[in-house]
């Protein structure tokens, strides 16, 4: 079962996707990670956008880590129905959106994104992938983390030239990269 490792809200337990449509993030995975973005102050007070979020738990560790507001967006109606039940615990700092990822990026009228969660089913084609990147590039902070995951047998995204990959690291069959604006 998901949980959330640190900060505020350690311990919580978070409700599952139910069926095999997700995959959640490793407590091992998710502990470098966010050592990682606390190391580049990437999450105290960030905007947060968690695209193909599942029940959250990416998104949510930001919130209890100190993030200021949580986007959370999902196309599946189970994912979505995790996430309702577990941003409760954020007392409306996360909003929880039904859509496809891309689509929620061209209609996506907030504050500039400082913190980008992309964990897409490992089967989205990398060409999906690449379009939701280049949406999201012009509504990221100039100091912006992108964070997207995959299975380490994929290859690396094709960032928008407006992104600049500066960190990759594998997990076992995880694979997590990190972008930055250019």
């Amino acid at each position: 079962m998901a949980r959330i490792i640190a900060g505020r809200h350690k311990g919580r337990r978070l409700s599952a996707v139910p069926g095999n449509g997700t995959r959640p993030t490793s407590d091992r995975v998710k502990e470098s990670l966010f050592s990682r973005l606390e190391g580049y102050h990437a999450i105290d007070d960030a905007v947060v956008v968690d695209l193909f979020a599942g029940s959250g738990a990416l998104g949510l560790e930001a919130f209890s880590r100190g993030a200021r507001s949580v986007e959370a967006v999902d196309l599946a109606e189970a994912a979505y129905r995790a996430l309702v039940k577990n941003s409760a615990l954020a007392e409306g700092a996360v909003t929880v959106h039904k859509a496809p990822a891309l689509r929620y990026l061209k209609a996506r009228d907030g504050a500039a994104i400082e913190l980008l969660f992309l964990d897409p089913p490992y089967d989205l084609p990398e060409t999906e992938l690449a379009r939701v990147l280049e949406a999201a590039a012009p509504q990221l902070d100039s100091a912006a983390t992108v964070v997207v995951e995959r299975d380490a047998h994929s290859p690396e995204p094709a960032w928008p030239d407006a992104l600049r990959r500066f960190h990759q690291k594998d997990y076992g069959s995880t694979c997590i990269w990190l972008a930055e604006p250019r």
